[in-house]
């Protein structure tokens, strides 16, 4: 999914997390661990990542140190502070993938898109994986998975293909946002 930051950061935004946070804490009293991980969940579902602002404002909401929260993000191995692409490549290095090729598949993926493992791609389509340790698909090794996506049996011959659907999915996506907000520009204009 690509992420829309600019819009997500709206009065309306703030407000929605706010009810969000609300939500939370009214159905954990006292537990504030027990509401930050949804409303952790909440935020990096809609911008990508959680920002410092997000922390920042969390924290206040909950009462809860602003160090608290990044302790909690930085602890979870989904939560992301920094930001990630629309789509998330992970290869898995388990013992089966590992022995069947997978780190020529990762170098291949790596090369393809001009990044580093735990790297973003300059223009937020793509985020490699640095760690993937066992998918549980060992019966399909090497397996490569983007986002839910599992692709089975990945060879380096194949990652061009698989990425360049993406690729296409991420840029009609693109075009359509652009149309819309043509269409909308136009219609506040009328």
């Amino acid at each position: 999914m690509l992420y829309q930051r600019e819009v997500l950061d709206t009065p309306e935004w703030w407000r929605g997390l706010d009810e969000m946070i609300a939500r939370e804490r009214d159905a954990n009293p006292g537990a504030v661990q027990t509401a930050l991980i949804p409303v952790l969940h909440y935020v990096q579902d809609r911008f990508g990542y959680i920002p410092p602002k997000a922390v920042n404002h969390v924290a206040q909401a909950l009462g809860v140190p602003t160090s608290y929260v990044c302790g909690v993000a930085s602890f979870y191995s989904y939560f992301s502070m920094e930001p990630r692409g629309a789509y998330t490549v992970s290869v898995c290095q388990g013992t089966a993938c590992f022995v069947r090729g997978a780190q020529a598949v990762l170098d291949e993926i790596c090369r393809q898109l001009n990044v580093k493992p735990g790297e973003t791609t300059p223009d937020m389509v793509f985020t490699v994986s640095d760690s993937a340790r066992c998918l549980g698909a060992c019966g399909q090794a090497p397996v490569m998975m983007i986002d839910d996506d599992v692709h089975a049996h990945v060879r380096p011959r194949d990652v061009q293909g698989i990425l360049a659907q993406y690729t296409a999915k991420a840029r009609h996506e693109m075009q359509l946002r652009e149309e819309l907000a043509e269409i909308d520009a136009r219609s506040h204009h009328e």
